[in-house]
């Protein structure tokens, strides 16, 4: 998916919430247990099924698939070919978060690019240069680059400065933007850390930002809005656990859908007051 096409489906939706399918076996209601013998699969189907009109984006969070194992893996599989199915519309984001030397990124590009029909994944930009490279290679798909995080250990590293006072996001966004552009990369950047965005924005005023934290986490949205909205709106704001699992009874998908689209109503607002 392209700009443009991800630009169009926030206007004709009035939203650019992304949900996260963070989907723990430890949360699913315990009635689909009972009901299936592939229950990711089917509590995924059962919440795509229920916000799918109100949200633009997809994110599966892949520890919550990888620490499964196999049935893990075709539950993730199963749930991207549902999506591209029947919402082709959905941008899908494999939250990865990966990153290594140059042929093991061509590896995992080839994973979620080639083998599986993702059209973005996380990457870590600690190794540089050539580790990001290869997932840039592919038509239409996305980067998200990790840039400011929203969680505690973000000021280990990412919040420390150089003896020309330049901050280590800092100098992430500004030397990656030598690799891609506004075209195939993005940034993520934490809801929790939102008065920040205005300093991004600077730096990367055409980027799209990936912003987890509202919701659960304590982000505001319309802060988010506030600082990080451009004249493309320039946003994906995700929330996982206040939708997903706004129910543990056999309402989850309804109650899922109520939370969605509280936000999404937000959202419209929000993009009205931005002339969008």
């Amino acid at each position: 998916m392209n700009r443009k096409q991800l630009f169009e489906n926030i206007q004709r939706k009035r939203s650019f919430l992304c949900v996260g399918l963070d989907t723990d076996l430890q949360k699913i209601p315990e009635f689909l247990f009972d009901e299936s013998q592939d229950t990711v699969f089917e509590f995924n189907k059962a919440i795509i099924d229920a916000t799918a009109d109100l949200c633009v984006a997809y994110k599966p969070n892949l520890a919550f698939y990888e620490s499964q194992g196999l049935p893990g893996w075709e539950a993730l599989e199963r749930t991207v070919d549902y999506i591209r199915e029947n919402y082709p519309d959905q941008f899908i984001i494999a939250d990865a978060k990966r990153g290594d030397i140059g042929n093991t990124s061509a590896m995992y590009a080839r994973t979620f690019f080639g083998n599986m029909e993702f059209d973005a994944v996380t990457v870590a930009p600690y190794m540089g240069e050539d580790s990001v490279l290869p997932f840039l290679t592919y038509e239409d798909k996305w980067v998200i680059l990790l840039a400011l995080t929203s969680n505690k250990g973000a000021f280990d590293f990412q919040l420390t400065s150089d003896d020309k006072g330049e901050k280590l996001y800092e100098k992430v966004l500004k030397t990656s933007q030598k690799w891609g552009t506004g075209d195939n990369l993005m940034y993520v950047v934490g809801a929790t850390k939102a008065e920040m965005l205005a300093g991004i924005r600077t730096l990367v005023p055409d980027h799209f930002l990936l912003v987890p934290g509202v919701g659960a986490q304590g982000g505001s949205l319309e802060e988010v809005a506030r600082y990080g909205m451009n004249s493309r709106c320039g946003l994906l704001v995700n929330s996982s656990r206040q939708i997903i699992y706004a129910s543990s009874g056999t309402d989850f998908a309804g109650a899922a859908r109520v939370e969605a689209r509280k936000v999404q109503q937000e959202m419209d607002e929000l993009l009205k007051r931005s002339g969008l």
